[in-house]
């Protein structure tokens, strides 16, 4: 432990502001957010349903809900094959027959889970302990969510804050290992790399083009100020937890695109797993 030697301080915070600033500050967070996301369905008294969000996302959450290999190909067409899980709630929501405010609401909320990892992120960038500090964070949570990506997302039935959700949570215990305080113990640094590979295994198993992202993700542990061998410890358990994280959540899905095609990635790189059938005996 005389090695250890983390880079980035985080100010310990005063008791007499733990339970003032501090203690309030990301529950109100929340709330505003809250309050912001569920104003769009509010005001729009609906939620769009494009032919996209019909065809493709509504189905996918039907898929999820019961899978229909044997019933159609091809239906959403490339898309009817990506991971569906996340298009559940929409489905269900849909089938249940809410109306779209109500519908909106409940899908603005499920979006929330993204908004405490983007405050932790801008806690270490920003440590400050005071209504300056708090400022700063609340404006770079409220800038994070500015986008007209994000903002169109309110109004419709896509899940990408979702799945980006996982990947952001991966980050934000990312650099958290990084500023990491002295007394912290070498173990809560492991954890931090557990927890931070396995939710980016979980990000590329909802959305397969956060892999290049989780393939970078392991390298944030060579920035702690430790022994180099520490930080390449931190960065191989980041990396296997990278595996076990995908493995656990796609692995349903996977096998059954296996057994269904042949390919646990189907329809992608299917050229890749011909030798793998052909080895087999495994024919469509």
């Amino acid at each position: 432990m005389e090695n250890f030697k983390p880079s980035i301080g985080i100010a310990a915070m005063p008791k007499s502001q733990a339970f003032g600033l501090g203690h309030w500050e990301l529950p109100l967070v929340l709330l505003f957010a809250w309050l912001a996301f569920a104003s769009v369905p509010i005001y729009l008294g609906n939620i769009g349903l494009s032919w996209d969000g019909l065809n493709h996302q509504i189905y996918l959450g039907w898929v999820a809900n019961q899978p229909r290999f044997d019933k159609d190909y091809m239906a959403a067409s490339l898309q009817a094959y990506q991971f569906p899980y996340l298009y559940w709630p929409a489905y269900k929501l849909a089938i249940s027959g809410f109306d779209g405010r109500t519908a909106g609401i409940v899908l603005s909320t499920l979006h929330l889970i993204a908004v405490p990892p983007v405050w932790m992120i801008a806690r270490v960038l920003m440590p400050e302990i005071s209504y300056f500090g708090v400022f700063m964070r609340f404006s770079a949570v409220t800038l994070a969510f500015m986008s007209a990506v994000s903002l169109k997302l309110l109004e419709a039935t896509g899940n990408d804050v979702l799945a980006a959700a996982p990947f952001l949570w991966a980050l934000a215990f990312a650099l958290k290992a990084v500023a990491s305080l002295q007394q912290d113990s070498e173990k809560q640094v492991t954890r931090y790399a557990l927890w931070s590979g396995f939710l980016g295994g979980v990000a590329v198993a909802c959305k397969l083009s956060n892999g290049p992202l989780a393939l970078l993700l392991p390298l944030v542990f060579m920035f702690c100020n430790a022994r180099l061998v520490d930080r390449a410890r931190w960065a191989i358990f980041c990396s296997v937890a990278v595996l076990v994280g995908f493995a656990l959540s796609y692995g349903y899905w996977g096998y059954q695109l296996w057994v269904h095609f042949g390919n646990p990635l189907y329809p992608f790189y299917d050229r890749y797993f011909e030798p793998v059938r052909a080895a087999m005996g495994w024919h469509r």
